[in-house]
């Protein structure tokens, strides 16, 4: 009888709107919204979306709703040329959206992850079967550089390998979730260091020699280059955040971190009256000092890279070996 009597009352209360959902995060969030920084945007999802949003609002946009995969990867050149990754191919545009160069995986292969070397190279991963990580020259469409990567599991090729970064010294960083690890490589394929960490998602090198690592545990960590853990900021520490899973962790020029959490478009519906946060940046406290929530206008989407455009950069300045 008692279970009955308090069944009753929560459908009651269910009924007329009582029981309200547990927020997502806060009403008020820290920062200036859509004005804080101005930022290059794409994340996972079901059609392909892009935004670069300047003094708060969109600036320009790249939307394609019959496209198929997610982007993973993306990344804005110095000239306004774009890489991205696609899932089932790695795709170069120009500013005004033309297709400047493109690669399409064979079945049963993803790419997940790209980076350009230059204006006239492109860094990209192959899982599958047999992954391998490829330079081509995305003028001549010729392959310059292949070298073959381990996989945890070769017939899982979704859950292989998603991000990948260069790193100042020339080599690569690759974030292997199957295996649990994140390898770095030369420019000729031999893994130089590794560190063992959970799902990893991301992984960076940083100016002062450490590695930023994300992964869909709800954990960034920063370790040197001895394996040991120096900072580390997970979803436990901002309780009043729901953090669904970090894919890409930055640091900032300011010494903040600025991580994404993404939502699963395929694994439910998105209530934008209670509506996650897309990004948040900490500082080393772990304080939140700014967060993204931006689902109606404009609606950017899921999120799984920014790129922060507050000062002149040309993220194709990197060189993998002798590759420039």
């Amino acid at each position: 009888m008692l279970f009955i009597t308090r069944r009753i009352a929560i459908l009651t209360l269910l009924g007329c709107g009582c029981l309200a959902a547990q927020p997502q995060a806060p009403e008020m969030l820290p920062g200036k919204g859509l004005a804080q920084y101005d930022f290059f945007y794409a994340g996972e999802q079901k059609q392909h979306w892009m935004f670069r949003v300047e003094k708060g609002k969109i600036f320009w946009q790249y939307m394609d709703a019959a496209s198929k995969g997610e982007i993973s990867d993306a990344t804005l050149l110095s000239n306004g040329d774009i890489v991205f990754t696609r899932q089932f191919g790695v795709t170069k545009i120009s500013k005004d959206k033309k297709v400047l160069w493109q690669y399409d995986a064979p079945a049963h292969f993803e790419i997940h992850t790209a980076q350009p070397i230059g204006k006239q190279r492109v860094v990209f991963i192959q899982s599958g079967p047999e992954p391998v990580a490829r330079v081509v020259n995305v003028v001549t469409n010729k392959v310059e550089r292949e070298f073959p990567l381990p996989a945890g599991n070769v017939k899982n090729t979704h859950g292989q390998l998603r991000h990948a970064r260069l790193t100042p010294a020339g080599t690569l960083l690759v974030a292997h979730m199957d295996m649990k690890c994140v390898a770095e490589y030369d420019a000729k394929g031999k893994q130089v260091w590794k560190y063992d960490i959970e799902n990893p998602w991301s992984a960076s090198r940083l100016a002062n020699g450490n590695t930023l690592i994300a992964t869909n545990k709800k954990v960034v960590r920063e370790v040197d280059p001895q394996g040991r853990t120096v900072w580390e900021f997970s979803a436990a520490d901002i309780p009043d955040y729901k953090i669904a899973g970090f894919q890409i962790a930055t640091r900032l020029a300011n010494g903040n971190t600025m991580v994404n959490n993404w939502f699963n478009q395929w694994n439910g519906t998105l209530d934008k009256a209670n509506p996650p946060v897309q990004a948040i940046e900490v500082n080393p406290a772990k304080q939140v000092v700014w967060a993204l929530r931006s689902w109606g206008e404009p609606d950017l989407g899921p999120s799984t890279t920014i790129q922060l455009l507050d000062r002149k950069t040309a993220p194709e300045r990197v060189h993998f070996g002798e590759f420039r």
